[in-house]
């Protein structure tokens, strides 16, 4: 929004170092939760899910802004990782995976560098080099965190050899070890599926189709939504809080409100199914009825059908996901835009009001609500698109990254506000703001144009 060159290089220092980094598994894919030093080598090797969903959403944001081919591999990854050990046979998500085995922690993930020679041979040498089998990688008892100190081309450069060839040999390096590691014992999995964590993997997934391109993503986002929608909705019209073994128990928290509101508007957002942001609007109005206090403007956090308690607590402090409060102001301020519902939009500026002061203050603690002010204080871009390839000139705008904006469409007549009485016989795009349209236009480029 600020075209902030040096806030750019900072950005992206730290996703690539993030990417690079003990912190990425650099065999199976996925994050674990922190590191514990300040070079991203040796993590707490604990695997949450919430921390993957949001990381698959950043880097594909990344993907789509600096073109990097570092932040699309990662992006795969995370996904190939989620698909293969966190994911249930129906389309849930699990919850974790631990640090520890054999009573060690990190056990699974470490090398010793003889296991090494004698598993890979005579690529031993460059697995060595790509992967920082030298002080750089060493750890605790003489064994080394799999780490990398440059991108695939600087690599290739140094080694004398083409990316492509790198690649493949690395992609045959990567079989091997996985293959022996998965012989390894196995970290514990925490197999519940929340509401909330799982609808922050639903947004991940659609951030990353349309980063990406593939539909198989957005397909995945549409299954496990659907498998939400189904389990974990009750029928008084709220949402239980966790589902496991084929049941769902626990009444739903604001995050499981606010999160699936957000994912569902993604949904929506990739695929024009007005289904989605009207289950978004209903979830939306429940949340309201059963947490939202007028007398303060603020939501708690459980139920108003819940079992009393001395104190409803509420979240207004982002920590490792974003404050359930901040989630539903953006939400309403998104569905506000969209239905063009002024009630909505008057509880998000509420929210917003209470909360701009502090962000100063306190920035770390208030970084989702900072997402929410700019989109207050800069203009917010509507961007309509209308007629029989309103999908494929929707897709035409993933190579761009555009903050700031909410994507709506339909191939057929809507009553949404903004596509009412704009369908024709061709495709057209409508960039707006604040409702104010300017000139139809029917290509991506004179879209863009216009947004700059």
């Amino acid at each position: 929004l600020t075209n902030d060159n040096e806030m750019k290089r900072h950005v992206e220092l730290t996703l690539d170092k993030m990417a690079l980094g003990g912190i990425n598994d650099q065999l199976g894919g996925g994050f674990a939760r922190y590191s514990t030093d300040a070079v991203w080598k040796a993590p707490h090797f604990e695997k949450m899910l919430y921390d993957n969903a949001q990381l698959v959403s950043l880097y594909s944001q990344a993907y789509q802004a600096f073109k990097k081919p570092l932040y699309k591999t990662t992006v795969e990854r995370i996904l190939a990782f989620i698909e293969r050990e966190m994911s249930s046979s129906e389309g849930a998500f699990y919850s974790a995976l631990d640090a520890d085995t054999e009573g060690e922690e990190g056990r699974f993930y470490v090398w010793d560098k003889h296991e090494l020679q004698k598993l890979l041979g005579t690529e031993y040498d460059l697995a060595a080099a790509y992967y920082s089998v030298n002080a750089k990688g060493l750890w605790e008892h003489g064994r080394f965190i799999l780490l990398r100190q440059v991108d695939d081309p600087a690599f290739a450069s140094d080694f004398n050899i083409t990316v492509a060839e790198l690649n493949t040999r690395i992609g045959a390096i990567n079989a091997t070890l996985l293959k022996a590691r998965d012989k390894r014992e196995r970290p514990g999995l925490d197999d519940k599926s929340l509401t909330s964590w799982n609808a922050l993997m639903v947004k991940g997934y659609c951030d990353a189709y349309e980063a990406l391109g593939d539909t198989a993503l957005r397909d995945r986002a549409i299954r496990s939504m659907e498998l939400l929608l189904t389990k974990c909705h009750r029928s008084n019209g709220g949402l239980w809080h966790l589902y496991k073994d084929g049941k769902a128990s626990i009444n739903g928290y604001l995050e499981d409100y606010c999160f699936t509101i957000e994912a569902l508007i993604a949904l929506y957002s990739n695929t024009f199914d007005e289904r989605w942001i009207n289950e978004a609007r209903a979830l939306a109005d429940h949340a309201i009825r059963h947490f939202h206090d007028p007398s303060t403007g603020i939501f708690h956090f459980t139920s108003d059908l819940d079992p009393a308690l001395i104190a409803r607590p509420n979240e207004l402090h982002d920590n490792v996901i974003p404050a359930s409060n901040s989630s539903m102001a953006k939400a309403l301020f998104q569905l506000g835009h969209l239905f063009d519902d002024e009630g909505y939009l008057a509880i998000s500026r509420q929210l917003m009001g209470m909360m701009a002061p502090r962000i100063s203050t306190y920035p770390t603690g208030h970084s989702n609500w900072a997402q929410l002010l700019l989109a207050e204080v800069f203009p917010y871009q509507e961007i309509a698109i209308t007629g029989p390839e309103a999908l494929a000139l929707r897709q035409g705008f993933a190579a761009h990254y555009l903050p700031n904006r909410l994507f709506m469409g339909c191939t057929t007549p809507s009553e949404l506000p903004l596509l009412k009485d704009k369908t024709t016989a061709g495709s057209t795009i409508f960039v707006c703001v604040e409702k104010a349209c300017q000139l139809p236009v029917t290509t991506v480029d004179a879209a863009l144009k216009q947004i700059q």
